[in-house]
């Protein structure tokens, strides 16, 4: 079968890419015509999903940083999706947590888009899209590490927009509110039980207390939005921020 669509000819790594948001991108991203580099920890995982989507999967801890440096850069397309968090108070967080969460969540980015983008301006076409979050726009308490992390994230891919803006190469971030991942369902199972709810009411009163719209997003919506910043569509969209948060921010 011919596979045909906006991304034909075009190779997509997506870090994170075994579950969540990153598998979803990388089915969607798959489905435009990519040929997708699925990079996660979980070696079985990424196996399923690339052999699902008739793609590469890469077993790498990204807390290695000669592992990270290691890896074949010469990609089109870079989705920096891979993160975790840690919740406690700044003068109780581990100095050794915050640390690798910011090693994780901004120098690996960092050290991905460093290595990818010389192919990118060879080629005259790239696009780094960075799955931010709502945290890399605003704060919430106990969560300095992930805050600190999204809010880099956020300036480096400004910089990476404005030093390749002449050479064919976008970067955005798209910034979700809460989306329905097993990290997030994990949370989700943890405040019920720490506040006698059912997940339900944990989801409209106190994750998305803030938000308009009471529910999680689903990944698809995310990979989606991240499908569009690298159609032709998004060729002017670089340097920005696509908030996905339900009216969190409209208060």
């Amino acid at each position: 079968m011919t596979v045909t669509g906006p991304m034909v000819g075009r190779r997509a790594l997506i870090t994170g890419g075994a579950s969540g948001i990153g598998r979803a991108c990388a089915r969607r991203l798959a489905a435009d015509g990519a040929d997708v580099v699925v990079v996660d920890r979980d070696a079985a995982a990424a196996e399923a999903v690339a052999a699902e989507l008739g793609g590469t999967a890469v077993a790498v801890d990204l807390s290695d940083l000669a592992a990270v440096d290691a890896l074949d850069l010469d990609v089109d397309v870079l989705v920096n999706n891979a993160g975790l968090q840690h919740v406690a108070p700044v003068h109780e967080f581990p100095v050794d947590r915050f640390a690798y969460i910011l090693r994780l969540m901004v120098e690996v980015p960092f050290r991905l888009a460093r290595g990818a983008l010389p192919h990118m301006y060879d080629e005259g076409w790239g696009r780094v899209v960075n799955i931010s979050s709502i945290h890399g726009l605003r704060a919430s308490a106990y969560k300095s590490a992930y805050v600190t992390a999204k809010h880099g994230l956020e300036g480096l891919s400004k910089v990476i927009a404005l030093e390749g803006a002449d050479k064919g190469v976008t970067s955005n971030c798209v910034n979700p509110a809460y989306v329905r991942t097993p990290l997030v369902e994990g949370q989700i199972a943890d405040q019920a039980k720490a506040h006698g709810m059912s997940a339900d009411e944990v989801v409209e009163r106190v994750m998305l207390a803030p938000a308009a719209v009471k529910r999680l997003i689903e990944p698809e919506e995310v990979a989606d939005a991240v499908a569009w910043l690298c159609s032709p569509a998004a060729a002017s969209v670089t340097g920005t921020s696509l908030v996905m948060d339900g009216g969190w921010g409209a208060h």
